[in-house]
């Protein structure tokens, strides 16, 4: 059995940055779920979270959680970030992760033209309407319109309610909150030039496209004051395109951060399929490396980490190996990211943090997606 130790160290070295202090380098990655009837997560839902914590993680970024916007969800079981009845959910988990020695940050979610109404109404005692789909221009996909954009109106009922949301965050006791601009959800359909065909204000370039993102984290930074870790989850791909890009360059992926950094991110999370893949050609950074360099701002690196295939491959049913530890922990020793975010080898195996701290990568369980079945 393979124990040496030496060749993880660095992912159980302390993170601290002026808004957040971990005992390690291990993020369990953001996972929707849908163990949250009505979107209230319930005790299960913390035992869930709280395994991982006891398992050695540093921090645990939540599933998606809707943020309070009437479109902003699209799945019953999905949890919600608003009504006491989800919120006294979301306490117990915060004290739950806690007790276990975690830190925890929720993730504020809105699908926007993602939805998918197969009901009018998911929730019997909220206002909502799956009929609506907010989206800066009514694209689901490239050349695939539905739909119409919404208005300034909505744009900043939208933004109001990510900083509600983060507000609640803080109020709750969590550490910091994520936001999720990223895989073709709502915050990413502005990013993105296929989705964002706007001609005012919140279009145009990519730091232009930026803005509305930009404004979300200025609005939810106002609400929490200086000293709330706010990170910025964003990728290239997207559910509907992986082969999507962003930014093609450097200088493209500078511009487009800029804002970002400028409105109050603390930390950015830069989500690929494959984490060790280069970015751009001549470099062998990945887009969390990059981000780095060229913010000088934390990052979160994921994709695939300890996994020999990416997501839609380990899909099938049979075991997905156990591969790439070393390679991620060697990308923390260099500098290059700051930390590393793990998510299907998590649901297999809770321990997965401390087997690997101790060198036993050979006693790890393998992802297996009959594991999505329960919250285990």
């Amino acid at each position: 059995m393979m124990t040496n130790t030496s060749l993880y160290a660095a992912l159980f070295t302390p993170f601290s940055s002026p808004n957040l202090e971990l005992s390690n380098r291990i993020v369990m990655a953001p996972m929707t779920r849908t163990f949250s009837p009505g979107g209230v997560p319930g005790e299960n839902v913390a035992d869930y979270y709280r395994r991982r914590a006891e398992g050695g993680v540093g921090l645990i970024i939540t599933e998606g959680t809707w943020i309070p916007h009437h479109s902003a969800s699209n799945e019953e079981a999905a949890p919600r970030f608003y009504g006491e009845d989800a919120l006294s959910g979301w306490r117990e988990v915060v004290a739950a992760v806690h007790a276990a020695g975690a830190k925890i940050m929720p993730q504020l979610w809105h699908t926007g033209l993602t939805r998918c109404p197969q009901a009018e109404h998911i929730y019997d005692d909220i206002v909502e309407d799956l009929t609506v789909k907010s989206s800066p221009s009514g694209y689901v996909a490239p050349g695939e319109k539905v739909g119409e954009g919404i208005d300034e109106a909505e744009i900043e009922a939208i933004i109001a309610a990510y900083a509600q949301g983060a507000a609640t965050a803080k109020a709750l006791g969590f550490d910091g909150v994520e936001l999720h601009g990223a895989h073709g959800y709502m915050i990413d359909q502005f990013f993105w030039h296929e989705t964002n065909k706007r001609d005012d204000g919140w279009g145009g370039n990519l730091a232009a496209r930026a803005r509305f993102g930009a404004e979300i984290v200025r609005a939810c930074r106002e609400a929490v004051g200086t000293d709330f870790c706010i990170v910025l989850r964003f990728s290239q791909w997207k559910l509907a395109d992986y082969d999507a890009c962003l930014a093609q360059t450097p200088e493209e992926l500078s511009r487009f951060l800029e804002p970002l950094v400028d409105a109050g991110v603390d930390i950015f999370h830069a989500s690929e399929r494959r984490f060790w893949k280069p970015v751009f050609e001549g470099s062998d950074l990945n887009l969390a490396a990059w981000t780095k360099k060229l913010t000088g701002k934390p990052v979160i690196t994921v994709g695939s980490v300890g996994l020999d295939k990416e997501m839609r491959d380990s899909m099938a049913p049979t075991d997905t190996g156990v591969a790439n530890i070393e390679q991620a922990a060697e990308m923390v020793a260099r500098g290059e990211v700051d930390l590393v975010a793990v998510g299907r080898a998590l649901l297999s195996d809770p321990e997965w943090a401390n087997k690997v701290r101790e060198g036993s990568i050979d006693a790890i369980v393998p992802f297996n997606p009959a594991v999505l079945a329960d919250l285990t």
